[in-house]
């Protein structure tokens, strides 16, 4: 039967990876890779580089795809839906041709599978229309929540308290209900600026492990702006950003 790895590679620094991860590489006969085209061609050499970096069989492939894209009319569940869909045709071509039977494949998810990654769902959906049968594996990857606590140390959570992670979707309908720290991803609209709670603090961060990484923290009223500003000027700059971001309420030792 084919195997497959599901690889959490982490937040964008090649030494986030765990050993976990580094061992299911060096298991895999052919790597999956995605592009997304010109403007996101740092997140596919990242991925060249770490397995030049952490692979030592020298008889592994790597075979690359073009990423569909979503569609920008219709319903954003809609989009993300035809989005998946697109993307299981491309995966059931990929381990039909790409993969004999007995061997490892690998995709390297970007943070963890679990986490805001339709990874699984696509392959599940692969495997319930039959036409190729395989089994597979998740090896988890530190998230850019994660990388965003540790680079900005501090705690997630208040002392006795949750932690909720929601998107900028959601965040535009107002900050949620009996919430005291909530992490916020996939914004792509500022919707931090919608809030003028002036107790609420903010620690954002954009390309989170990269070279190119960015950091700013303070209270959101005073800060928000600049924050706003250097978004733009980074997006300008690179043709993409990916960025994360933690709002609380009190101090941070709470």
């Amino acid at each position: 039967m084919k195997q497959l790895l599901i690889i959490g590679i982490g937040a964008g620094d090649p030494e986030y990876l765990t050993v976990q991860a580094i061992n299911a590489m060096n298991r895999a006969d052919v790597f999956f890779l995605m592009d997304k085209g010109a403007s996101k061609v740092k997140l596919l050499q990242l991925r060249r580089d770490i397995l030049e970096r952490y692979v030592s069989r020298i008889d592994y492939r790597i075979v690359e795809a073009d990423s569909p894209e979503r569609a920008r009319e219709g319903d954003y569940s809609g989009q993300v839906q035809g989005l998946n869909h697109a993307k299981q045709q491309v995966f059931e071509r990929l381990i039909d041709e790409e993969l004999q039977d007995g061997q490892c494949g690998a995709f390297l998810v970007w943070g963890d599978p679990s986490l805001y990654d339709s990874t699984l769902r696509i392959l599940d959906a692969v495997l319930r229309e039959g036409r190729v049968n395989f089994d597979y594996q998740v090896i988890p990857g530190i998230t850019s929540v994660q990388a965003l606590a540790a680079r900005h140390r501090v705690p997630l959570n208040a002392i006795g308290q949750s932690v909720q992670i929601t998107t900028g979707r959601r965040l535009a309908e107002g900050f949620p209900a009996n919430a005291q720290s909530v992490v916020v991803m996939l914004d792509a609209e500022d919707t931090y600026r919608q809030l003028d709670d002036p107790e609420l603090e903010i620690y954002w961060g954009a390309y989170l492990g990269t070279p190119d990484e960015i950091l700013r923290s303070g209270r959101l009223v005073e800060v928000g702006e600049d924050i706003q500003r250097t978004r733009q000027a980074a997006r300008e700059a690179n043709g993409w950003i990916m960025d994360t971001y933690l709002l609380r309420r009190g101090p941070k030792d709470a």
